[in-house]
């Protein structure tokens, strides 16, 4: 009798699981076409909590952190609204979220979001520039300075979800081989930070507004990759190797 229960119990988990990840990706899609989140939603995500808690077994002093975790991130997360850095939808959702996961897992997706929220502040900003036609160097600049920021954020994001080295020792050899050495190294190096700069300078100061990030995809993808890592991945694997 525990065997099913502790099976049925599994069963409703993965079930919710899966819930939260469809949810997640809804969210993200109204918050593209729309830049809001349903509010039905978000209470949707809230509401279904505890029902994953009593599948997954949780016990009560598990559920007072899963309480204080919420309560911790929906102060900061106002202050972030009250400062109109962050939506009041992307408060909702995140505050919602903070029910599911554990401390862990929650500060890994909001070191995520971070990462993928500032890749497309850069991107939205590209896109939003006042451009003028005498300062066609520098909006080159800026689309350079874009594209590595953006490149960059998914060779490190590609790091962290598959665990392998952003350089491999072969790849660092072989460019020890190519570069140049010492001074000249140096120089290069100091040249592309001062490209970086400026295009990243010129981004920021020839927008024509607020930069419309949207931040409900930051948190969804955020969330559905660590529900992905933390939680599909390792069960799937399980599977197999049972």
């Amino acid at each position: 009798m525990g065997d099913l229960s502790e099976m049925l119990g599994g069963l409703i988990s993965y079930a919710l699981l899966a819930a939260l990840a469809t949810a997640l990706l809804v969210a993200a899609v109204t918050d593209l076409r729309r830049r809001e989140i349903d509010n039905w939603l978000n209470a949707g995500i809230a509401l279904a909590a505890p029902l994953y808690w009593l599948a997954a077994g949780l016990d009560w002093v598990a559920v007072l952190f899963q309480l204080g975790l919420m309560l911790i991130t929906f102060l900061l997360a106002f202050a972030l609204y009250a400062a109109r850095q962050m939506g009041g939808g992307d408060v909702k959702l995140l505050t919602a979220l903070a029910l599911w996961f554990p401390p862990g897992s929650f500060v890994q997706l909001i070191v995520i979001m971070g990462v993928v929220g500032g890749a497309a502040s850069v991107a939205m900003g590209v896109f939003n520039m006042r451009r003028s036609p005498q300062e066609a160097l520098r909006n080159g600049l800026a689309t350079f300075a874009a594209s590595v920021w953006v490149m960059g954020t998914c060779a490190v994001g590609f790091a962290a979800a598959t665990g392998r080295p952003l350089i491999t020792p072969d790849a660092t050899a072989t460019m020890a081989a190519v570069l140049p050495g010492g001074m000249m190294l140096a120089v290069l190096a100091a040249m592309l930070a001062g490209a970086l700069m400026v295009g990243m300078g010129h981004i920021f100061r020839r927008q024509r507004g607020a930069i419309p990030i949207p931040y409900g995809v930051a948190i969804s993808t955020a969330a559905l990759w660590v529900l992905l890592q933390n939680q599909v991945f390792p069960a799937l694997s399980g599977a197999v190797l049972g």
